[in-house]
């Protein structure tokens, strides 16, 4: 779907509330997380609204921090960009008058409202440090850490304003960010990053293996997790399927063969969705 399409689809989902700062603000988000995110886009809007609508703010928060790192060519820049982030979280959670921003401003209401967790907030944007520079992780702990406040905080931060348990779901969304890693590596390495600790196929079977096991501790202590989080748990509704693959055939991520058809990704979306799964 082109760019006029993607802003038919926003209008649509948001043509009753198109009132006030506050819900154009959320529609915006929405069309940043289409435009940049179109997975968990398509996840978020099988929310009821009120979801939906807090998704759509935390992953367009997620989008603006991660771009940080990607959008200067200058280390300092980009150091200013995330610092700018962590000034404006400060901001939220001193209870004071927020920047006026499309995010921020959307953002600090859902974190006062729901009070989510600060380290969470903060540990997002402090990881996305390493994509600055050009340097590996320093051992396998530093890349857990990396996935951790990443696409666990991320995950965290949506079950819990879903109403589920965020503990649970940052150790789901750690392990689900494996397989996010390994589908993204051939890209981030075209780009002199050095994601993988251990390339080689050995070091992504058990980089995989480790992912799996925890995505699948986390889905067991998940099976009761109410139906309005659901949607935030599909977020990652690919990720059990490519970490599998990476363990039967690790030579794919070196090719960037990881994943499905968009038919099928799509079949299966639908189908989770239609008997409340993740």
């Amino acid at each position: 779907m082109n760019e006029n399409a993607a802003a038919l689809v926003v209008a649509f989902l948001y043509e009753f509330k198109m009132v006030g700062d506050q819900f154009q603000d959320i529609a915006l988000c929405a069309e940043t997380v289409w435009t940049s995110d179109p997975d968990r886009f398509l996840s978020a809007v099988t929310a009821n609204s009120v979801v939906r609508d807090r998704l759509m703010v935390l992953y367009a928060f997620n989008i603006e921090v991660s771009r940080s790192a990607w959008v200067t060519a200058e280390p300092m820049v980009a150091e200013m960009r995330l610092q700018w982030w962590l000034d404006a979280i400060e901001e939220i959670f001193d209870g004071g008058e927020v920047r006026r921003h499309q995010v921020v401003t959307p953002l600090a209401k859902l974190v006062r409202s729901l009070g989510l967790r600060r380290n969470w907030l903060d540990g997002l944007v402090q990881a996305r440090r390493w994509d600055i520079y050009k340097k590996a992780h320093v051992d396998q702990d530093a890349l857990n850490a990396y996935l951790a406040q990443t696409g666990g905080g991320l995950m965290g931060l949506t079950v819990a304003a879903s109403g589920g348990d965020g503990s649970v779901g940052y150790e789901y969304g750690a392990g689900c960010a494996v397989a996010r890693l390994l589908v993204a590596a051939p890209a981030l390495e075209k780009s002199g990053r050095y994601p993988l600790v251990d390339g080689t196929e050995a070091g992504v079977k058990l980089l995989a293996e480790l992912g799996l096991t925890k995505v699948k501790a986390s889905s067991r202590m998940l099976c009761k997790t109410p139906r309005s989080a659901r949607a935030a748990l599909r977020a990652d509704w690919l990720a059990q399927l490519i970490l599998r693959q990476a363990i039967m055939r690790p030579g794919l991520v070196s090719v960037g063969g990881l994943g499905v058809s968009a038919a099928r990704k799509k079949l299966r979306l639908m189908r989770l969705t239609a008997f409340e799964g993740f």
